[in-house]
């Protein structure tokens, strides 16, 4: 895996070059209704930076506060009791203190009970890490996001099919950040979807139908219907779920790459 770690996103030299920037902006914002202290909060680490010689930034996803900035002082030293722990996609709890964005990590402990993910899956789960990275705020708390998040990496350690595991956790996500409503409702005509009719999601208007020769991407009615009751059974809504997933969140990234998807395109492909 160490190709893909090296064309890995986070790490691009743009990216390492603006930490030590973010690292002074992050110190210096202050969060109002935070903390000063959390004790033993359930977690999962999204990303990790180095700074300095021996210490992380960790990008963590807790439960009750949200996605958090963390410094990680002397996580790199070889005897750094924290040098094992802080790993992707497994369930740690955290404890930290501060009272800016970048707060101080003052303790992490594995607590166990997942899978680790593997070849594929392990890209699927840096896929799921970077959309939620670049669609969710920090300190917006989303229990239920967090929820979802920890049964996909169950569902992916466990060989569900990924394809699937992943547009139910993309669907999940647009909502929670609410540019995505219920595709079960035309907001054009007000009314409940058809089975037969064809329909496109206007990112910003919401679920209408295609007009005569237009240039957007079409889905059944039966497809959004199926993704909204989350059944993917029939692979017709599997091929038109994912033309629209990728639609709706290049419109909501402002064209930013996703580049872990890229990453497993290009080993499709090979």
């Amino acid at each position: 895996m160490k190709e893909v770690a090296d064309k890995h996103p986070h790490n691009s030299p743009e990216l390492m070059d603006s930490i030590e920037s973010n690292y002074v902006r992050l110190r210096n914002t202050p969060v109002a209704a935070r903390p000063f202290r959390v004790h033993s909060q359930p977690g999962f680490v999204l990303h990790s930076y180095p700074y300095k010689e021996t210490s992380l930034i960790i990008d963590v996803f807790s439960r009750q506060y949200g996605r958090v900035a963390l410094l990680a002082k002397g996580a790199k030293r070889p005897h750094s009791q924290l040098r094992g722990v802080l790993q992707t996609f497994q369930p740690l709890t955290f404890s930290w203190s501060g009272k800016s964005q970048l707060q101080t990590l003052t303790g992490a402990e594995w607590v166990g009970g997942m899978h680790p993910l593997e070849k594929n899956t392990l890209l699927c789960g840096f896929y799921l890490n970077e959309i939620l990275i670049k669609l969710i705020q920090r300190d917006d708390p989303q229990p239920l996001l967090f929820d979802e998040y920890v049964a996909t990496i169950n569902q992916l350690a466990h060989s569900e099919p990924a394809p699937i595991v992943l547009r139910k956790f993309e669907l999940s996500l647009l909502k929670t950040a609410g540019v995505v409503n219920d595709l079960s409702y035309c907001t054009k005509q007000r009314a409940p979807v058809f089975f037969d009719v064809l329909y496109t999601v206007d990112p910003e208007a919401g679920t209408r139908p295609v007009e005569e020769n237009e240039a957007v991407i079409k889905v059944h009615g039966k497809t959004l219907l199926d993704m909204q009751a989350e059944d993917y059974s029939d692979p017709n809504t599997q091929m038109q779920s994912k033309s629209l997933m990728r639609s709706l969140f290049a419109h909501h990234l402002h064209g930013i790459p996703i580049h872990t998807r890229q990453i497993l395109m290009d080993l499709q492909n090979l």
